[in-house]
């Protein structure tokens, strides 16, 4: 990933995460909350080459560390994004298969998004933090894959062409 790519994806993904904190986290769904930007950097780090994913995982994870709204340490969702990242880059010629096809890269981006929030909790009960109950924690991861999988079709050819738009002419061979 360029320099240049990376500072692009960065400010799009701070973008989403202003929209995801001004107005997506206001609203109440039903069932649950709803994170466009955990949907939105995992589709990227979906699309990305191997270090991309690695890259776009540091960045989003230290972007989503800035919400008002997270109570746990600085750095949690930037190690879990990164290593959310690591395993995609690992296992990209599967992952390759999971994106060529909409509705496979749909599921795929929805079952992704709530691995990454249990991740995210089984990272806090090592940590100590109170999470809440688990009943409450598997509506909300659930609730959260229901509303991405509803989302993530208007969502996923957007982020396809903005990442093509992205491309360097070396990185579009």
């Amino acid at each position: 990933m360029s320099p240049g790519r990376t500072a692009a994806n960065a400010l799009f993904l701070f973008l989403i995460f202003v929209i995801q904190e001004g107005a997506i986290s206001k609203i109440k769904f039903p069932v649950t909350g709803f994170s466009l930007y955990i949907a939105v950097l995992l589709g990227l780090m979906a699309l990305e080459e191997k270090f991309g994913a690695i890259i776009l995982g540091f960045i989003g994870g230290l972007i989503l560390d800035l919400s008002p709204s997270v109570e746990s340490p600085f750095g949690k969702w930037a190690f879990v994004l990164t290593l959310v990242g690591y395993i995609f880059s690992t296992n990209r010629d599967s992952i390759g298969d999971f994106t060529s096809g909409p509705v496979a890269f749909i599921l795929f981006i929805s079952a992704g998004a709530a691995i990454t929030l249990l991740v995210f909790l089984g990272l806090g009960v090592i940590l100590g933090e109170n999470n809440g109950t688990l009943g409450h924690n598997l509506i909300s991861v659930l609730g959260n894959s229901f509303w991405t999988l509803l989302v993530a079709p208007i969502l996923l050819p957007s982020l396809n062409k903005f990442r093509n738009l992205t491309l360097t002419s070396r990185e579009r061979i």
